[in-house]
């Protein structure tokens, strides 16, 4: 008993390496070997714990629920590489330009839908802040909405299924992936409604910050103007459907649904004559580095959840967890603080692998439903990549703004964003029925 602090130790040196920047992968392996090391040696960690590892890597090897995540991470590059993405903004711009703040509206409504194809939040922000961000700028938008509605719609990509980070979430949690995928949905809309709603609210109270169009750059109208909305709208549209539809009424696992996308991108990258091998070759470059880096992660944390395991590290925090104040409102509370503050230092996958674990023994022991404990991570993770000053999307955003953007003026314009982020968060809540209502209609 003597030596119980030696689990909270390690899990604070990891933390402590992975702040540092050192690689993940790395961080909890040679957290693991170095405080296996120490308790083998303190009499306190059996070694024979480390023979289950190749147990468990063979079967992350085999785990048929993580080889959705190739696919999906495949499915979005394609559409980005291929320049899909970009034309499906530049449409969306000209059909709602005419309006006030109708540039930034489809900034939402084009980042839900690259959210539903690509589920990568540094992805759709630099896609978005390449694309849309000097033209909204050239056309008059203040700064701070330009880039509050862009950073806030990119990290759509969290909580709109479907998602690499629902994937992995869902993994972590042992619960369905479909599941996951169907009770984020409603929560994922009611984020983009909001952020849509907001828009059109500032828009109306201060038209100067939001203008039309002028009329000369809506340059093709009438019968042009719906062709090319069909040509470029409706192939993506129809893909998601595809994908979510065959996951949603059984048709297809999330894994099988995932391969169906990466053909159906290819097809309309084909479609649209902008499938080569330079692209294919970026595509696959991109698919093979990602999946990768998550392999790795995933290893280098079943390396340290044996160890911390063998040092009574769980136990001890499944003491701390289950028995804090307020019993689930208590832990709720806790979870949600810690992993809004990791969200700050370290990427989803890091704190999927490394937290999620450690809370979920004391969810199932409170009675929490895993599938509305998921989506409440999702969002919560989706505002904490959203606020200043260490969010993730805000350093994607800020690394291909124009110079003249400054970084306080990203930081003021996402603050709206967060509150409603966090309104939305706390109605789901505390009306568990948005999560549950869909996956009820499918049981």
């Amino acid at each position: 008993m003597g030596y119980d602090w030696l689990g909270p130790v390690m899990f604070a040196g990891a933390l402590v390496l992975l702040s540092g920047g050192y690689p993940v992968a790395f961080s909890l392996g040679g957290a693991a070997m170095v405080f296996g090391a120490i308790g083998v040696s303190l009499g306190v960690f059996n070694p024979a714990f480390m023979t289950a590892m190749p147990g468990r890597i063979f079967n992350i090897m085999s785990n048929y629920t993580l080889l959705a995540i190739p696919y999906f991470i495949f499915l979005g590059a394609m559409l980005e590489k291929t320049g899909i993405a970009e034309r499906l903004l530049e449409t969306m711009g000209i059909l709602f330009g005419r309006l006030r703040g109708g540039l930034a509206l489809a900034v939402v409504l084009v980042g839900a839908l690259l959210a539903a194809t690509t589920g990568v939040v540094a992805a759709t922000v630099v896609a978005m802040g390449l694309i849309s961000l000097p033209i909204m700028l050239r056309y008059g938008y203040s700064k701070e909405l330009a880039t509050g509605v862009i950073a806030a719609s990119g990290t759509l990509g969290q909580i709109i299924p479907p998602s690499v980070v629902l994937v992995v979430l869902a993994d972590q949690l042992g619960i369905s992936v479909g599941d996951l995928f169907i009770g984020s949905l409603l929560p994922g809309l009611l984020m983009a409604a909001a952020f849509a709603l907001h828009v059109i609210v500032v828009a109306f109270l201060k038209p100067s910050v939001a203008p039309a169009l002028p009329a000369q750059v809506r340059e093709i109208s009438g019968k042009d103007l719906w062709v090319r909305v069909f040509l470029v709208m409706i192939p993506p549209l129809l893909l998601i459907l595809l994908v979510l539809g065959s996951i949603f009424f059984g048709i297809a696992t999330p894994t099988e649904a995932g391969a169906v996308g990466s053909l159906g991108a290819i097809a309309l990258a084909l479609f649209n004559r902008q499938l080569n091998w330079a692209a294919l070759k970026q595509v696959c470059d991109s698919t093979l580095r990602i999946t990768t880096m998550v392999i790795f992660i995933l290893i280098g944390s079943t390396a340290f959840s044996l160890v911390f395991r063998g040092l009574h590290g769980d136990r001890f925090m499944f003491d701390l967890l289950a028995n804090l104040p307020g019993g689930q409102f208590g832990f709720l509370l806790v979870s949600m603080l810690a992993v809004f503050i990791l969200g700050f230092f370290i990427d989803f996958f890091e704190i999927a692998f490394i937290v999620v674990p450690i809370f979920l023994p004391v969810a199932k022991a409170l009675g929490i439903d895993l599938v509305w404990y998921g989506v409440i991570l999702g969002a919560n993770l989706q505002t904490s990549f959203l606020t200043p000053p260490f969010g993730f999307a805000l350093f994607y955003l800020r690394g291909v703004a124009p110079p003249e953007v400054k970084t306080e003026e990203i930081y003021r314009g996402v603050i709206p964003f967060i509150f409603l982020q966090v309104f939305v968060l706390i109605l789901i809540i505390t009306f568990p029925q948005i999560v549950s209502f869909l996956p009820s209609l499918t049981s």
